[in-house]
């Protein structure tokens, strides 16, 4: 049988006007027909009939039963939550991440402990391998992970600023390959460690000092010393293209789920959206992507047609995929107002299915 090579697509004629493209990007294969885009798995555990046709049925058993084999076992109780509308004995399960809500001017941010917000994947490494938000296993090589601890560390899997894209393109990978080599595991806290957040940044700054893995590296922060500091540090970080800020309050424990203690600022909002339609270009873009035509959760619909390279024009996320995007603030109907995108999420929750509540 035929192969798909890496980084490679091929065309596949099926039962509409226009033919599904299969693609093969670091051994993780897709295809933009409704049967595989719909599937409730993770992506690298789907198949479908078309992919058969090329690799064969032994091929795509082999893989998708490799993909099963490598996800990542249920780990202890305390170390997990069991996925939003999932039962406790389900057979996936999340991290307890500490995530963040938006500073809204509302909060005297002086003493809290400052950081740079690092536009990349968020990890966590539970002592064995690295999961995302959604519990699924990343295959970082083993000379990546080598010297990480047997004891639980959150974050971040960063290639640069301003290298989301990049990053996103080498963390979904199931290759293990050297590409890995542009990446950092940047830590910023330590779950397991039932202290207040001083004690766990700086266990995180000696194991990273003492024991010196060659792919990670600690975060550093700062005591925010008011909103003046505030702002100066947030435009030199967004000046030399980092996304903004993180503040963490003093003394605060680490807790899974949304809290007030971890606060992001920004100068732009972001937010998800999944893929419903592809707009064709005009002018220059005539021939390949115009725009986006994307769902926020509640149904509201609307256009993301800049941020986009020529690359991601001539090859355009899937319908079905989760992508984040930036704009200024809402409309009075709660359309944002100049998205600009980002990137494709691949740690994203999938949307539920929604009425359409409105058009941009």
């Amino acid at each position: 049988m035929a192969d798909i090579a890496d980084g490679a697509q091929l065309e596949m004629k099926g039962s509409g006007s226009k033919p599904y493209i299969l693609k093969n990007t670091g051994g993780v294969y897709s295809c933009s027909c409704p049967a595989w885009r719909n599937q409730s798995v993770a992506i690298e555990r789907r198949t479908c009939k078309h992919l058969r046709k090329v690799r064969g049925d032994e091929a795509e058993d082999a893989r998708v039963s490799a993909s099963e084999t490598s996800a990542p076992a249920k780990p202890a109780a305390r170390n997990v939550r069991p996925r939003a509308g999932t039962s406790e004995d389900a057979d996936t399960a999340v991290p307890p991440l500490l995530l963040a809500h938006s500073w809204e001017n509302d909060v005297d941010l002086t003493g809290w402990w400052m950081s740079e917000k690092l536009d990349g994947v968020r990890a966590y490494w539970d002592g064995k391998q690295f999961l995302s938000r959604q519990g699924n296993p990343f295959f970082a090589p083993d000379w990546f992970t080598e010297k990480l601890p047997d004891f639980p560390l959150d974050g971040e899997l960063f290639g640069g600023r301003k290298k989301f894209q990049r990053t996103v393109s080498v963390v979904r990978r199931q290759d293990r390959g050297e590409e890995w080599k542009e990446l950092a595991f940047v830590i910023f806290d330590a779950p397991g460690l039932d202290a207040p957040f001083e004690e766990r940044l700086a266990r995180c700054q000696q194991f990273v000092e003492d024991v010196a893995p060659p792919y990670a590296e600690w975060l550093p922060h700062e005591p925010c010393k008011g909103v003046t500091h505030l702002r100066e540090e947030l435009a030199r970080v967004e000046g030399l293209g980092g996304e903004g800020l993180m503040l963490r309050q003093p003394g605060s424990r680490y807790e899974a789920g949304r809290s007030h203690t971890l606060l992001k600022v920004k100068s732009f909002k972001d937010d998800e959206a999944r893929v419903v339609g592809h707009v064709a270009g005009a002018g220059r873009h005539k021939g390949r992507l115009g725009a986006l035509e994307v769902e926020l959760r509640d149904g509201t619909r609307f256009s993301v047609g800049t941020g986009l390279s020529d690359a991601e024009r001539e090859n355009p996320p899937q319908v079905g995929t989760i992508i984040t995007f930036r704009y200024q603030e809402l409309s009075n109907d709660g359309v944002p107002r100049f998205p600009s995108y980002v990137g494709v999420r691949i740690d994203a929750a999938p949307f539920a299915p929604v009425a359409t509540r409105k058009r941009a």
